[in-house]
């Protein structure tokens, strides 16, 4: 039986770049950073209190999907102030903090380009 999502996959460009800003920026956790081949690494990244990982790698073929919006949601406790925290290291918001009836979203932008949702659970 499937258990969970193991992990998602986030196209970027430089690895480098993208693992100090989800590592820095996000608080997220360095899971596995190994060679892939003779041009990428796998970086596998955690969310603190979160079973599902990131994975910073863009599978040939895929570069278009740099800088694009990423389809779905990371969750969070208060947006507004996640989004206070994140401006404060340097995470540009694109969208403020809007309240709806099923709850509160904003959206950022990581190193790469690539859009987010922040949203409250």
């Amino acid at each position: 039986m499937i258990m969970q999502l193991k992990f998602v996959g986030i196209p970027v460009r430089d690895q480098a770049r993208a693992l100090a800003f989800y590592r820095d920026k996000l608080g997220f956790k360095v899971a596995t950073d190994q060679p892939f081949d003779e041009t990428q690494r796998w970086i596998e990244l955690r969310i603190p209190r979160a079973e599902t990982g990131l994975v910073l790698f863009t599978p040939k073929g895929h570069e278009d999907r740099i800088g694009t919006f990423f389809n779905g949601s990371i969750a969070c406790d208060d947006v507004k102030k996640t989004c206070e925290e994140l401006r404060a290291r340097g995470v540009e918001i694109i969208a403020e903090p809007k309240e709806e009836s099923w709850g509160t979203f904003a959206t950022f932008r990581d190193s790469e380009g690539n859009s987010f949702v922040l949203s409250s659970r």
